[in-house]
């Protein structure tokens, strides 16, 4: 679960242009009143996940949502025990994967589908943005690298592929599909974020912050290993969680929940990306840590005071991104029906809590 930009040699690097084209719908939990201005887009007749059988090849250098593209494996960068930072770039050139990505940064939050040749199986990932904090030099940015954070599953069929393949392997992707499409005239957002689903809050992030206006947007990131998140501060402090959905799951609470506040000297690559998205955008952007070993999750507490902490702006989004048991905790379980994922009803902590102006989306 569980996130790139391509850039042309001849064009300047951005992170954003155009919007994509593509289709509307508009989340149950939004007030009547307030649904208009929430458009929700999806690329794609059928959601993708592990599962899904792809048998297409492409011999085009260009990322597109009908047939799959080739990627090298430039390099594998371990972040914790359990996930690592993939940096792939096209193994042929096209300029025009710049537009096939800008356009997707425009829109909102995306993914691409990568491809596991001996079982035809593919599994949706997250790109994260380009900031400071990459250490890619501007020629891979130029070609059009991506990069993702991932997960090894034990039971996950692509992830145990992709852990381990060797650099400079062949890896095919398809895509982009729109997620997530945040309105124009969005302002802030609260995204809530479990593990790997950090790299769509980064998406998010530089989607919304790079528009016109001042927009804000509040992370609440919680996670199992301290390693993910090494070197993390919470914002703000005042928070605070009595039980969270991975302690809720097994049935057990944490007896004294503090805000966890990370002070290993050395942070972990995703830490360092959104401390760029901080200085990037200063003022604009809070995030808030949840760590597993310290007892500390995110919980109705945690969320309530995200909300009422927001500005008095009417257009406000809750994003929710993470593993299933995450998502159903916080917002209820999406659903399955006739080959579509759906939103489903709004349940979970945040269905007991007053939204107000907020529409609600699970990823």
């Amino acid at each position: 679960m569980h996130r790139l930009v391509s850039l042309a040699a001849t064009r300047p690097i951005r992170l954003v242009s155009t919007s994509a084209s593509t289709s509307a719908t508009t989340p149950t939990s939004a007030p009547k009143s307030k649904s208009r201005w929430l458009g929700f887009l999806f690329v794609g007749a059928t959601a993708t996940a592990a599962g899904i059988y792809v048998r297409q090849s492409n011999d085009s250098a260009t990322l597109n949502q009908e047939t799959f593209t080739k990627y090298s494996l430039v390099s594998r960068e371990p972040v914790s025990t359990t996930s690592s930072l993939f940096t792939l770039r096209p193994r042929k050139f096209s300029e025009f994967n710049y537009d096939v990505y800008e356009d997707a940064w425009a829109t909102g939050v995306w993914s691409v589908m990568f491809k596991q040749p001996q079982l035809q199986i593919g599994r949706d990932y997250t790109p994260l943005p380009t900031t400071a904090a990459t250490g890619l030099s501007v020629e891979d940015e130029n070609e059009g690298c991506l990069r993702f954070f991932i997960r090894k599953d034990p039971f996950g069929e692509v992830s145990r592929y992709l852990h381990t393949i060797e650099v400079g392997a062949d890896v095919e992707l398809r895509g982009p599909k729109i997620e997530c499409a945040i309105p124009e005239e969005t302002d802030e957002v609260l995204f809530i974020a479990g593990g790997t689903g950090i790299a769509p809050a980064l998406q998010a992030g530089y989607s919304l912050l790079s528009r016109d206006g001042r927009r804000k947007i509040h992370i609440l990131w919680a996670n199992r290993l301290k390693d993910d998140c090494a070197g993390g501060q919470s914002d703000s402090l005042k928070l605070s969680a009595k039980q969270g959905w991975f302690s809720s799951w097994f049935g057990s609470k944490s007896e004294t929940p503090q805000i966890v506040s990370v002070r290993d000297e050395d942070r972990s690559l995703i830490v360092r990306e959104l401390e760029a998205l901080k200085s990037q955008y200063p003022g604009q952007v809070t995030v808030d840590y949840f760590l597993d070993e310290d007892n500390t999750f995110i919980g109705k507490e945690a969320v309530r005071a995200s909300i009422d902490s927001s500005s008095d702006s009417k257009s406000k989004l809750i994003l929710v991104s993470g593993p299933e048991g995450f998502i159903s905790y916080m917002a209820g379980p999406k659903l399955w029906a006739q080959g579509q994922e759906l939103q489903g009803p709004l349940n979970g902590i945040i269905r007991e809590l007053d939204l107000k102006d907020w529409g609600v989306w699970k990823l």
